[in-house]
């Protein structure tokens, strides 16, 4: 192999970033979830975008009003016929190990992510020729589509772009699986210098990080703690370990931290949604009128108010996306009378009934829901059969119709900040074997609604397709829509700067954040 001197520089920095870090803020942070990958072309759930938006910076990113703005590209221009999308990169932006950021580390990075077909490659995937995308020069990207796709800009941010000499100089693969899977090579804010797959990662900070560390005291060394245990997490906030939480902790937990000297809790309303969703391809939830049924089962104030407080939801989209939501559709309401009047009408009435109900182990709140229906369900005649799983597992039972619980409770938030991450992601035929997708929809007429969204470029129209779409999901009683997400984290008081985006933990990103305290 011929060493370049940018080779020979990313092979430098390696070894110094192995060296021991004097690190002047080191913050702990919890997740309830393991990073399953930090591959930014294989991200999918939560933990892994909060890996991904710290260990890499995309194209663009977003601000707190959801708005896209620049990051790694400075700027860019569409063409008349809206298929070319060309990018110039900004000046000055270098990866962790010095050598600058080239439209030919872009142009990798796109085509190894079709190329792998994992992570956000659905977005991309027969909409983006890798043919297509071209280096016009060191500093200006060319991408082409096939087809026109109003919301392309919005999906820019998970274009992660890789070091590409850097990834090839440390494998023998053609896409670099193995070292990308265990080490970073992005150009955002940390680079990852430790991890225990099943319990911890630690990331540290990249001093010379384009966007600058101006913010304040910034973050030099995050340790992310992997765990759901309520005891485990009121222990690192008492001995004030703790800098910032997981969201998805029982409320006695949070009261209880709130309490603590030198601790908030910050309440932050969201665009995600909490759903029960319903597999339509599995008996007995295959029958509409067994899916009504546990809607009106459902005892939503309970859940709202008591065990996890949330805002209604009276559809599949929360209202965050203002000029797309469909806002006369009727709230759900809780009637035991009403379910075993729709259950009655199924083609399973008589029968006894036992349905699957899956959720995470270990989180309370989900435990509490799940007890909660299955009492209410045991009321009108259904056995609700509990299975709680790790998430992980979750998500490979989401691969196949036949695996899929009939029920399961997911958290759902935009993986780009357009209502389309909302239905595409959950309820298009092509995302169907994702732990997003677990209603297996697969319904030709809402896959048109969705694809002629995506293909007009009058924000109206698209706005009036929206809202189809969301009576239709609602006819078809696909989910049970439980709440929109209220989102709790317990702060350290010296910890400022957090701001919430509509797009899936690109909030988590700590390079905006800084510290306040000695």
């Amino acid at each position: 192999m011929t060493l370049t001197k940018r080779t020979l520089a990313a092979l430098a920095a390696t070894t110094m970033m192995t060296a021991p870090a004097l690190a002047e803020v080191a913050i702990t942070v919890n997740a309830t979830q393991v990073f399953g990958t930090i591959d930014p072309a294989k991200v999918n759930d939560y933990t892994e975008y909060m890996g991904a938006v710290n260990l890499y910076d995309g194209l663009t990113t977003l601000d707190t009003d959801g708005a896209i703005v620049p990051q790694l590209a400075d700027s860019w221009e569409v063409s008349d016929d809206n298929l070319t999308y060309t990018f110039t990169l900004k000046d000055g932006a270098t990866f962790q190990d010095g050598s600058p950021v080239q439209a030919s580390d872009v142009v990798y990075s796109i085509q190894r992510l079709l190329a792998l077909n994992e992570g956000p490659s659905y977005l991309f995937t027969g909409l983006v020729d890798p043919a297509a995308v071209t280096a016009v020069d060191d500093k200006t990207v060319s991408i082409g589509l096939t087809k026109v796709f109003a919301p392309f800009i919005t999906t820019t941010p998970l274009l992660l772009v890789l070091n590409e000499e850097a990834v090839k100089a440390a494998s023998g693969e053609e896409w670099g699986e193995d070292a990308v899977g265990a080490a970073s090579f992005g150009a955002g804010p940390y680079g990852l210098a430790s991890w225990n797959r099943g319990s911890e990662m630690v990331v540290e900070r990249y001093a010379d990080y384009h966007a600058g560390w101006d913010k304040g005291t910034p973050i030099d060394t995050i340790r992310f703690v992997i765990t759901n245990d309520e005891a485990t997490v009121k222990a690192l906030a008492s001995s004030g370990e703790l800098a910032f939480s997981a969201n998805a902790h029982a409320n006695e937990t949070f009261e209880a931290i709130a309490a603590m000297d030198n601790y908030r809790v910050e309440e932050i309303p969201t665009a995600t949604g909490f759903y029960i969703k319903m597999n339509t391809k599995v008996a007995p939830t295959d029958d509409v009128h067994v899916r009504r049924a546990i809607q009106y089962a459902t005892d939503y104030d309970t859940i709202q108010s008591v065990i996890y407080p949330g805002a209604p939801m009276n559809g599949p989209m929360a209202p965050a996306f203002a000029d797309a939501y469909a806002s006369d559709l009727p709230a759900p309401e809780y009637s035991l009378e009403k379910a075993a009047e729709e259950l009655a009408k199924s083609k399973y009435a008589g029968q006894d009934l036992t349905i699957s109900h899956t959720y995470v182990a270990g989180l309370s709140f989900e435990e509490d829901i799940a007890l909660l229906m299955q009492a209410n369900l045991e009321a009108i005649g259904i056995t609700l059969d509990l299975k709680p799983e790790p998430w992980n597992r979750i998500t490979e039972l989401a691969g196949a119709a036949e695996t899929t619980p009939a029920t399961t409770q997911v958290f759902n938030g935009p993986s780009y900040p357009s209502p389309d991450s909302v239905f595409y992601v959950q309820y298009h035929s092509d995302s169907a074997g994702t732990w997003a997708s677990m209603e297996w929809q697969q319904d030709p007429e809402i896959d048109a609604l969705i694809d002629a969204s995506r293909a007009t470029t009058d924000v109206a129209e698209q706005n009036a397709i929206y809202k189809e779409i969301q009576v239709k999901l609602h006819e078809s009683a696909s989910d049970v829509y439980m709440l929109v997400q209220q989102k709790r984290h317990a702060m350290s008081e010296c910890l400022q700067g957090y701001g919430f985006k509509p797009m899936m933990s690109w909030d988590y990103d700590f390079s905006t954040m800084y510290w306040t305290c000695d």
